[in-house]
C-alpha cells in the first residue's frame, strides 16, 4: 500500500526519532524456555517512523536453510542457517527503493525483491515518483542484488501494492498490482484498476502491463478502491488472482500464462464492511485478499484458496476467513472462520501460504483473544490445516505480547513461507516507539 500519505502526515514527527544503520541482525532470544516449541528470532529493530515493518519472507525452494526477507523502507535480510541469524543491508537501485517489499524465489533458487519506485529521489514532487514497479534479482541467496528491471513507466499514474508469483514449470514471473490514475485524488474521473505483467527471462524484461479487472474503483485508498491482488500459480501453470472492491472479493484466471483472462470476473465472497476498517491502536488496517493454490500431489491438489479478514460480525469482532474452490475458480465454498476463539475479539493482518510438498495451509495473523482488559494487547497466531481448509488448529507463536500505538506506522501486511515442512512466518512488533521484525522457527514435525 502506498506510503505517500503516511510520510506526509509524519514529516515533522520523523525529526524526533533516530534512524538505524545497516548491521548484523542477530539473535537467539535470551530466554528460549519461555516458548521452547517456537523460538522467536528478532531480525531487525529501529525507532524510525516508517520501518522496519511490512515484512516479506521467502524460503529458497532448493535450499531451505537459505531465506531472504525485506521490510520498509529499503531493508533486505538474508539467512543461511534456516533463520537463526540474519545479515542486514540497504537495498539500492537507480529506480529508487520506496517500500512495499515483496520477496519471492524461483525454482532455481534465485530471489526477487519487488518494490515501489522513486527514480529521481524526489518523492511527492516529481511525476516519475511511483510510476513503475521495480524488481531486483539475487543469484547468491540474497547477498547481492542487481540494479533491477521495471514495468513500463506510466507517469503521472501511480503503481502500487504489487505481489509476485512464479510458475513451477518454467520459472516465469507473474505480477499483479493496483494502478492509480492519481493517488488520493477525489476526482470521479480518476480511477484504479488491477494490472498484470509477466517476465519470461527471470526478470530481465516485462510484458506490456494490461488491466485484468472489469470494474474500476476510485483513488482514495479505501474499500471503493480496487486493491489486494495477489497472484498464484498451479502445478499445471494455471494463473489465479483475487482482489477486493466495494465489499466484495473478485477473482480472475488465465490458462495461457496471462495472455487472456475471463471476460467477466467472478465473485468469491462478499466482504461486509469492506477491506478498509479500523483496529484500535493501529494507524490503519486492511483485510485484503491472499490467493494461494495447492501445488502438491496430495488429496487437495489444485485447490485454490482465498484468505482475508473482515468485520461481518461487527466492528469489535474482526475475523480471519478462507474460501476454497476445487473447480479452478468457477464456484467457491462459503467463507470459513480460521480463528477459533469465542466471538468478540480482533484478528487482523492475515497472510497465507500452502506448502507445495504437502498441501498443508498455514495462516499467520495478529490476535487479541488474550486481551482481557481491552488494552489492545496483541499476539501473533499461526493457524494450520492438514485437511484442505476444513479444520484449522490455532497456536500462539510469539513469545512476548505487545501493545501497538497508532502514532507509529505499523505497516499494512505480514508474510509467511512454507517449503518442505519448514515454516517461517514474519511479522512486526512494537514496544512503545520501537518497531521490530520477527520470525519463528517452526517445522511441520512440531505441529500435531
Amino acid at each position: 500500500m502506498n506510503l505517500t500519505s503516511i510520510f506526509k502526515a509524519s514529516f515533522y514527527f520523523c525529526f524526533f526519532i533516530s534512524a538505524c544503520s545497516p548491521q548484523i541482525a542477530q539473535e537467539l532470544p535470551e530466554n528460549p524456555e519461555q516458548n521452547p516449541s517456537f523460538v522467536n528470532i528478532k531480525i531487525d529493530s529501529s525507532t524510525t517512523f516508517v520501518g522496519p515493518c511490512e515484512p516479506s519472507i521467502c524460503i529458497n525452494p532448493i535450499n531451505p536453510n537459505n531465506m531472504v526477507a525485506g521490510s520498509v523502507l529499503d531493508w533486505v535480510y538474508s539467512s543461511n542457517d534456516a533463520g537463526k541469524t540474519w545479515t542486514k543491508e540497504v537495498l539500492k537501485s537507480s529506480s529508487g527503493v520506496y517500500g512495499d517489499p515483496v520477496i519471492r524465489a524461483d525454482f532455481e533458487g534465485n530471489f526477487y525483491y519487488s518494490h515501489l519506485s522513486n527514480p529521481t529521489g524526489k518523492a511527492w514532487q516529481d511525476v516519475e515518483f511511483l510510476d513503475r514497479i521495480v524488481i531486483q534479482k539475487s543469484t547468491d541467496g540474497g547477498k547481492t542484488w542487481n540494479d533491477g528491471s521495471f514495468t513500463r513507466p506510466d507517469n503521472p499514474k501511480d503503481q502500487d501494492k504489487q505481489w509476485l508469483a512464479i510458475d513451477p514449470n518454467n520459472n516465469k514471473l507473474y505480477m499483479t498490482w493496483t494502478e492509480f490514475d492519481l493517488y488520493d485524488s477525489p476526482r470521479p474521473e480518476d480511477k484504479t484498476r488491477i494490472k498484470f505483467s509477466s517476465s519470461s527471462d527471470q526478470g530481465t524484461t516485462w510484458t506490456e502491463p494490461i488491466a485484468i479487472s472489469q470494474k474500476e474503483g476510485n483513488c482514495l485508498d479505501g474499500d471503493q478502491t480496487t486493491e489486494g491482488a495477489v497472484p498464484a500459480v498451479s502445478k499445471e501453470g494455471e494463473l489465479f488472482v483475487a482482489w477486493c472492491f466495494d465489499e466484495k472479493i473478485y477473482f480472475d484466471r488465465s490458462f495461457d500464462q496471462g495472455k487472456t483472462w475471463m471476460e467477466e470476473d467472478y465473485i468469491v465472497s462478499d466482504q461486509p464492511g469492506g477491506w478498509d476498517y479500523s483496529i484500535p491502536g493501529i494507524m490503519r488496517c486492511n483485510g485484503m485478499t491472499i490467493t494461494e493454490v495447492d501445488q502438491s500431489d496430495g488429496p487437495h491438489a489444485g485447490a485454490i484458496y482465498v484468505n482475508w479478514s473482515d468485520q461481518r460480525n461487527g466492528t469489535n469482532d474482526t475475523d480471519i476467513w478462507i474460501s476454497k474452490s476445487v473447480d479452478k475458480g468457477l464456484t467457491w465454498s462459503s467463507p470459513k472462520r480460521v480463528n477459533d476463539d469465542p466471538p468478540g475479539k480482533h484478528q487482523f493482518f492475515t497472510w497465507m501460504d500452502v506448502d507445495p510438498s504437502t498441501g498443508y495451509i498455514y495462516v499467520v495473523f495478529y490476535d487479541r483473544r488474550n486481551d482481557t482488559e481491552n488494552k489492545n494487547l496483541t499476539d501473533v497466531y499461526l493457524a494450520y490445516s492438514k485437511d484442505g481448509g476444513e479444520t484449522f488448529t490455532n497456536l500462539k507463536i510469539n513469545e512476548e505480547s505487545f501493545t501497538p500505538l497508532p502514532v507509529v506506522f505499523f505497516g499494512d501486511y505480514n508474510d509467511i513461507s512454507a517449503v518442505d515442512g519448514v515454516i517461517r512466518p514474519i511479522w512486526t512488533q512494537q514496544d512503545k516507539m520501537i518497531l521490530s521484525v520477527w520470525t519463528a522457527l517452526i517445522d511441520q514435525k512440531m505441529l500435531k
